[in-house]
């Protein structure tokens, strides 16, 4: 009966899912998406029809198999991208950490022109975020910033790769090596990238990823926080799983062999290891069903990769003469891009706005989007928070008010980037 059911859901997908076309002009062409087929659909209702609704053996199968493609030694799998950077840096606040604990009052640095959830743990642990500028054309952190960035009060480097692209996260772990620093790699925007051949990711002490629709990978709302130190990873495991002690997964009982024989805190001697508390943590597992989905999408990563490479450099050839009035983006040297989306700055003197190039655009079904949040540190949620900002940030303003992107993602073709790029050009001619 199973296989009756997934054999109807693959024909399903195929005679109801698989319709929708874009056609330039005609369909809206969107700046991110997602691209499944009937196999995410086998899996997601093989998972289902387990009835086994919180994390299962998919969940299971898939933190093997993407610590694997990160190369790293272990993967947490959590319900969002910004869920993951929530417990990378809480992990980091452990009293477990000793003298390199975090605490309320220490700074982070970071760049301005973010996301804000790579930011905000930073604030909700009472700690100061010190914002940085970073350069045009990559977008990545201005290397010049960072020694003029550091305190005695400096604890830990937390930033976003921007779009596919890498900052020189060498020099960064270099500079966060020589001075005793943690650094969080948020890697959601840049799966399978490589620096100087090494994966993104594996430079930091913890990375995240995020596999939301608009991403390299999907399984709907869901992300991963990755580390290869044993004890950073059970911190971790600690803070998504309520804050227990107990590393049993969910219907699973004393794996340690010792449920009854610890003495943690002022608790008596031999209280339940299962029911102890060590961190003031979360509950932000995923289901199976969306680790299921995601397992599939683990299969095809690498041609999502390559198409939206190959898209990338398509898009840039058909805009190649329109530099006297765009800036077009290019990846950090040493970096091997997993590109997000396709970067274009308006430059002052083009003779037209950012705004009204979207606007023109918009207007011809094709989706824009912001560089992130612009300027951070003039979003109203920073607003009396304390930070510290180094220097006037001139081109996190120029991205804020210059900046934007179109999609170069998978389930896109030539026909959608040539409309792309004609309409570009219809505008700035």
């Amino acid at each position: 009966m199973r296989d009756e059911i997934i054999a109807k859901s693959r024909e399903f997908f195929k005679a109801e899912l698989d319709k929708k076309k874009m056609i330039p002009g005609e369909s809206y062409i969107p700046a991110s998406g997602k691209v499944m087929d009937e196999d995410d659909m086998e899996n997601l209702i093989d998972a289902s029809l387990d009835m086994w609704l919180t994390a299962g053996r998919y969940h299971k199968q898939f933190e093997k198999e993407f610590a694997s493609f990160m190369e790293q030694k272990f993967c947490l799998l959590v319900n969002s991208g910004s869920s993951a950077n929530l417990l990378a840096f809480a992990a980091l606040t452990s009293p477990k950490l000793g003298d390199r604990q975090i605490k309320a009052g220490d700074e982070v640095i970071t760049v301005a022109a973010g996301f804000p959830t790579t930011v905000n743990p930073i604030v909700q642990h009472g700690c100061i975020p010190v914002f940085v500028d970073v350069e045009l054309e990559t977008y990545e952190l201005d290397l010049t910033q960072l020694e003029l960035a550091l305190s005695p009060k400096t604890k830990a480097v937390m930033m976003a790769h921007t779009l596919g692209n890498m900052f020189d996260v060498k020099a960064v772990k270099d500079f966060c090596d020589k001075h005793g620093l943690w650094l969080i790699e948020d890697t959601c925007d840049a799966l399978g990238a490589r620096f100087d051949g090494k994966m993104a990711g594996t430079f930091g002490d913890i990375a995240t990823v995020s596999f939301y629709p608009a991403h390299h990978m999907t399984m709907g709302e869901g992300g991963a926080v990755l580390t290869s130190e044993p004890k950073l990873k059970k911190i971790i495991e600690s803070f998504r799983d309520w804050g227990r002690d107990c590393w049993c997964p969910p219907g699973v009982d004393n794996t340690c062999g010792k449920r009854f024989a610890c003495q943690l805190g002022e608790l008596p001697k031999g209280f339940d290891h299962k029911y102890t508390y060590t961190h003031i943590g979360y509950n932000l597992k995923v289901t199976d069903m969306q680790a299921a989905v995601g397992l599939s999408q683990l299969k095809k990563v690498k041609k999502f990769i390559s198409k939206r490479n190959s898209n990338f450099d398509y898009l840039k050839s058909k805009l190649k003469g329109l530099e006297d009035k765009l800036i077009l983006p290019r990846a950090t040297e040493g970096c091997e891009a997993s590109w997000f989306g396709f970067l274009i700055s308006v430059k002052e003197d083009a003779g037209i706005s950012k705004q009204e190039l979207c606007e023109h655009l918009e207007s011809k079904k094709i989706g824009t989007r912001q560089l992130f949040a612009g300027n951070l540190v003039k979003q109203p949620l920073y607003v009396g928070v304390e930070k510290r900002i180094i220097g006037d940030l001139p081109n996190t303003d120029f991205i804020m008010n210059n900046s934007f992107w179109v999609g170069c993602w998978p389930g896109l073709n030539e026909e959608h980037l040539d409309y792309i790029a004609d309409i570009i050009k219809e505008k700035l001619s």
